[in-house]
């Protein structure tokens, strides 16, 4: 006959079990919580990612609350660093991300194509076809990119609205914008190359266009943070292809930040995560991706984070269909798919870099 302590230990394993079955999202396989168990033995991810840590802080809280035996190792740096650092790892058959979660899109999937392992996510189904490649390779935000200015020195009614009426503005006062127009460095940043591509397929006249906004001469920088900076205290005036997640963060407490939704076309990036092959933590792996495409996970990111979602089902107006009411079909997501590989081969890059040199420097 059990005894009234046997009796307690037994009640207390039912309840813990039947508390860590109700936790798994509904609609989940019923074998999920083998990859709840094996992870929690792993007790470790280490994610590899181009989002600031304090934008991403957050959504680690919030998963390392829903699965406490996992302790989430983030490791936040540019595109260009994360790439040629993953590689290198890749090469060596070193200890390396078992997660990678990339703003430069191309880069990413270029990653993905070679290691990432395929898995198919149960938050699928809520997300659109386009951010899915192959089940390896995911998108996971919906983020507009923008227009900033500084609010104090160009007065409201001479704010651009377009990519056309921004190039107008320059061109026709070379002089008053002469260094006051920043973007990225496309050679240095990888986000900054893929972005400047997906505008010349957006543009037929993109070249044009370019020179049209350099005719004061562009301030290159390597990061959206530098050039936010330098548009708030007034050293540049406007800045272009600027992650419109970022700038919304910091317009909240910056007043002399003005921020623009291009209404001809606004260019939508997408965050691509994958699981690498030879990721040690994979079950964790699993349960990060699945848990940053979840509703609770985008919802942490929309309004904790300021980082649009990729789903329709959020609470507030930060997630596609909130953005799709207010900028209807100026909107251009990016698809992940093998288009964004077109660039990376190494000729078509440095042409490519060669042009815009050419367009950027008149």
């Amino acid at each position: 006959m059990l005894n009234k302590l046997h009796l307690s230990l037994l009640a207390t394993a039912v309840l813990f079990s039947t508390s860590a079955m109700s936790a798994l999202p509904q609609g989940y396989p019923a074998d999920y919580q083998k990859v709840v168990d094996a992870a929690t033995k792993e007790g470790k991810l280490v994610v590899y990612s181009t989002t600031d840590t304090k934008a991403a802080g957050p959504l680690i809280q919030g998963f390392e609350a829903t699965y406490p035996g996992i302790k989430v190792e983030y490791n936040d740096m540019n595109s260009t660093e994360l790439y040629n650092r993953y590689i290198s790892e890749q090469a060596a058959g070193s200890s390396s991300g078992d997660v990678v979660w990339s703003s430069s899109m191309d880069t990413a999937l270029k990653l993905a194509t070679d290691y990432a392992m395929e898995y198919t996510s149960p938050e699928q189904g809520q997300i659109p076809a386009w951010a899915v490649w192959k089940n390896r390779a995911y998108g996971t935000t919906y983020e507009p990119v923008v227009f900033i200015y500084n609010k104090r020195q160009i007065p409201a009614n001479s704010v651009p609205d377009s990519h056309a009426t921004l190039a107008k503005l320059i061109a026709s006062q070379p002089d008053e914008f002469s260094k006051k127009v920043t973007t990225y460095d496309i050679e240095k940043s990888g986000l900054g190359f893929m972005l400047s591509v997906q505008d010349s397929r957006a543009d037929p006249a993109y070249f044009t266009t370019l020179a049209d906004v350099a005719k004061g001469g562009l301030a290159v920088q390597s990061s959206t943070g530098t050039m936010m900076e330098r548009v708030s205290s007034g050293e540049n005036l406007i800045g272009f292809n600027i992650l419109g997640s970022y700038a919304e963060a910091r317009a909240k407490t910056d007043p002399a930040l003005g921020i623009i939704y291009p209404k001809d076309y606004t260019l939508v990036l997408s965050r691509v995560s994958f699981i690498s092959q030879g990721a040690q933590n994979s079950n964790a792996a699993k349960l990060w991706l699945d848990y940053v495409l979840s509703e609770k996970g985008q919802s942490i990111l929309a309004n904790k984070a300021d980082i649009p979602s990729l789903r329709n089902d959020i609470e507030g107006n930060n997630d596609i269909a909130g953005l799709t009411k207010r900028l209807g079909n100026a909107l251009k997501p990016i698809p992940v798919d093998e288009n964004l590989l077109e660039f990376l081969q190494q000729k078509k890059r440095l042409e490519y870099i060669k042009q815009w040199r050419a367009a950027a420097q008149k």
